[in-house]
């Protein structure tokens, strides 16, 4: 029984419905991806980057699929954290909340630097095209190491735009859905008119072609483009339905379609972008420097703002403009619906005890203004080290991917305990005893393309992590150390232990390993270790009993 307290308590709006959360979604998938995502995977891919679309978009399909069964059966809000809580106790939760909050503060920044990236590109455009924009102003993004960093002062845009998207959360969900809803209808205009548009103005078949001496590394640039070109990324924004389903008037309805219809509408859009642009790059250009020179402005014209640049190139004027101005809707709005799902993953922290409870704090539009806050400020810190669009996208990918592999283990420890028939599931997900298990192969399999060097951060990270909370419960609480869940979280040690291992020994050109694991025996090294980490894993879920009063204890 609830206190009287806990009753008066403000609690989140049930203020989303279907379109709200199929645009939350879509919101999501199409922000800055689609501006730089086409030139990074024809770069390290050639013509077979349209292919890297369709099986990213694919695998992500197939996890949307997993969490929309997951979140039409537990309904919540930041329901990712809830999860595995759920199926493998609180210590599992603790652990996947941290990479949780690693993925989800750092994507509202990437997408501010995207948008200060064109910002600043139609800025020297302006400058030499016309006589009324002034010649010297100060620049937001400079060449570093031959990489395209903030400076000083676009560093301070990017605090303030940080700061814009969290005073606009901070009037509800209906306000920031409202925004969401808006910007996607412009998005999906825009980024399919630029497609069409590129189609035909010029199609080059001849730049489908792929020469043999060429065709082994186009074939493995298809698969590490997944991952390190912003195709991933692009479809992560899926589960910002499943993130607001406690704010749903009907999550057993809506949640399924906004996830699902978000990543087949967002698939078909990013494949038909990547086979216009593979066709307008000049052939002459790519016969004589080849796929891999693409980033270079004098070979190929295609500058900070490559779609831009590449319009303006075939006298497209226009769509230049159409392009500059939805590089500020785009990723803009992502930032802006990132915003707001990033707060409800630190609210729901609170809820488990994660964070300080000051996060689970609502104001009187009923959102968690101290966990935006909390996000605003963690977001700033993630623009220093990582500076660049490309570099945050490599991690995210990454940090994401785990995040989301944790749903093939969580379903099948509740089919385990709770058998179908035994617990409400408004969506099935079919075949899972096949499809959940591919799904985990899939996840570690694109966390391994992110590199060496991403997979290495990462995992350094999340052990410090883990020592620093150990000596906090050893300093403040060591009697609780041992009534943690320990047998049903050993698994994650080997899990994140030998997925780097494998890392570290793979393939030299494509993951920087130190290439004893060539491609593809790679692959199957981790679909079998995948396999035994999830065998592992789902034995080692809690028990029923425990299941129950969880959920009991959540009111879910």
């Amino acid at each position: 029984m609830m206190t009287q307290s806990a009753e008066r308590a403000p609690k989140l709006r049930r203020e989303a419905g279907l379109i709200g959360l199929l645009y939350a979604s879509l919101g999501g998938i199409i922000g800055s991806g689609w501006l730089f995502g086409p030139k990074n995977a024809a770069q390290i891919a050639g013509p077979l980057s349209i292919f890297s679309w369709l099986i990213g978009g694919g695998s992500i399909l197939l996890l949307a699929m997993v969490y929309a069964e997951l979140a039409t059966m537990f309904p919540r809000s930041g329901a990712v954290v809830h999860f595995p809580h759920l199926s493998h106790g609180s210590l599992l939760a603790r652990i996947w909340s941290w990479i949780l909050f690693l993925g989800y503060v750092t994507i509202a920044p990437v997408e501010v630097i995207a948008v200060l990236r064109y910002v600043d590109d139609l800025c020297a455009y302006l400058a030499k095209a016309t006589s009324w924009f002034p010649r010297h102003i100060p620049h937001l993004i400079e060449l570093a190491a031959g990489q395209r960093v903030l400076t000083h002062i676009g560093l301070a845009a990017a605090v303030v735009l940080l700061a814009l998207f969290t005073v606009i959360n901070l009037f509800g969900i209906k306000w920031a859905l409202r925004i969401s809803n808006t910007a996607g209808w412009w998005k999906i205009g825009i980024l399919a008119l630029s497609s069409i548009a590129l189609l035909l103005s010029v199609r080059h078949t001849s730049n489908l072609h792929i020469p043999a001496k060429s065709f082994a590394v186009d074939f493995r640039g298809m698969f590490t483009a997944i991952a390190t070109s912003g195709v991933v990324f692009s479809y992560l924004g899926f589960r910002q339905a499943v993130e607001l389903a406690g704010e749903s008037a009907n999550p057993h309805r809506n949640i399924p379609l906004a996830v699902i219809g978000s990543v087949v509408i967002g698939m078909v859009l990013y494949v038909l972008l990547q086979l216009a642009f593979v066709l307008a790059v000049d052939p002459a250009a790519i016969h004589k420097y080849g796929w891999s020179s693409l980033g270079s402005v004098a070979a190929f014209k295609v500058g900070a703002g490559p779609l831009a640049s590449l319009a303006e190139g075939l006298g497209l004027g226009w769509l230049a403009w159409l392009v500059y101005a939805d590089a500020i809707v785009s990723p803009g709005g992502t930032a802006l619906i990132y915003t707001t799902t990033s707060a409800r993953v630190i609210h729901a922290m609170g809820e488990d005890g994660f964070i300080h409870p000051l996060v689970k704090k609502l104001n009187r539009h009923s959102v968690p203004w101290a966990a935006g806050m909390l996000s605003f400020t963690v977001g700033i810190f993630f623009l220093l080290p990582f500076p660049t669009w490309k570099k945050m996208v490599d991690y995210i990918s990454s940090v994401m991917l785990l995040s989301y592999g944790i749903g093939p283990i969580v379903l099948l420890s509740l089919r385990r305990r709770m058998p179908l028939g035994a617990a409400k599931r408004p969506f099935v997900l079919p075949w899972a005893n096949v499809l959940a298990p591919l799904t985990f192969v899939i996840s570690n399999i694109i966390i391994y393309w992110a590199g060496l060097k991403t997979d290495t951060w990462l995992m350094g990270l999340l052990a410090a992590f883990f020592v620093v909370f150990m000596i906090y419960r050893l300093l403040l609480a060591p009697a609780q150390i041992c009534r943690m869940n320990w047998r049903n979280t050993w698994w994650v040690l080997p899990y994140l232990g030998g997925l780097w291992l494998i890392t570290k020994f793979g393939s030299a050109s494509m993951v920087g390993g130190l290439g004893y694991l060539r491609f593809p025996c790679d692959l199957l090294v981790i679909a079998v270790f995948s396999l035994i980490i999830l065998l592992l894993a789902v034995r080692s879920a809690i028990s029923l009993e425990e299941m129950e009063a969880y959920i009991q204890m959540q009111e879910i």
